[in-house]
């Protein structure tokens, strides 16, 4: 059997297995999408974001891409942060990196890999904001995961700066940003202690104005 085939052949053994475990599943998914959560992680293809946390298909709404970054500029991942609070409505996004990142490991070492460098160049924006603590630390590989911890700490306030995030603020829907790493070692999700669920909690000048007051001084 080629690869190919293979693929085809371990589908239609999970979707059996599903189906057995969960009478009705596939049907009861393809008529809504309600999840609570959106995870935001590395597209390393080691990180598999349902089965880590227990969920299944329908319930965890995912983006993903190298280094689990978000980007001002990004269109892609704003536009799912978008969907995923004004139309899903969704109560918690966790940005979610992990330990030993190729990506981060790249920036942090200067490599030149190709067109990805400019992606990455995002990283060492923030190791240059955490140089002090991070040129501090000897070892590389604790540099490294380090570097991992404090880009989804940069990266989780990020997303609170977004005008979406605030917006869901502003009207009192219920939302959450956490900022949390894998551990690729013992496959285990650490919590960074990093979660904001209210504009007071970030610094004054990413906080937008509410919408009303805005206009009302032009």
């Amino acid at each position: 059997m080629s690869d190919i085939k293979q693929l085809f052949a371990n589908n239609k053994e999970w979707a059996d297995r599903i189906e057995q475990e969960v009478p009705g599943f596939f049907k009861q998914l393809s008529e809504q999408q309600a999840p609570e959560y959106l995870w935001i992680g590395c597209s390393d293809s080691r990180v598999p974001a349902n089965e880590i946390v227990g969920l299944l298909p329908g319930e965890l709404f995912v983006h993903r891409n190298v280094a689990n970054l978000v980007v001002h500029s990004d269109i892609n991942c704003l536009s799912v942060l978008q969907f995923a609070i004004d139309v899903l409505k969704v109560k918690h996004i966790m940005v979610v990196g992990h330990y030993g990142c190729g990506g981060i490991a790249a920036a942090m070492n200067k490599q030149r890999i190709g067109f990805v460098d400019n992606w990455l160049r995002n990283i060492k924006d923030v190791y240059a904001l955490h140089r002090e603590e991070l040129d501090g630390i000897d070892n590389e590989a604790t540099r490294l995961n380090r570097l991992c911890e404090l880009n989804v700490v940069e990266q989780a306030r990020n997303v609170c700066h977004t005008s979406f995030v605030q917006d869901a603020w502003e009207r009192g829907q219920e939302l959450t940003v956490h900022g949390w790493v894998y551990s690729l070692r013992n496959g285990r999700v650490k919590d960074l202690k990093v979660s904001y669920s209210a504009p007071s909690q970030i610094d004054n000048i990413y906080q937008l104005e509410p919408m009303e007051e805005s206009l009302s001084e032009k």
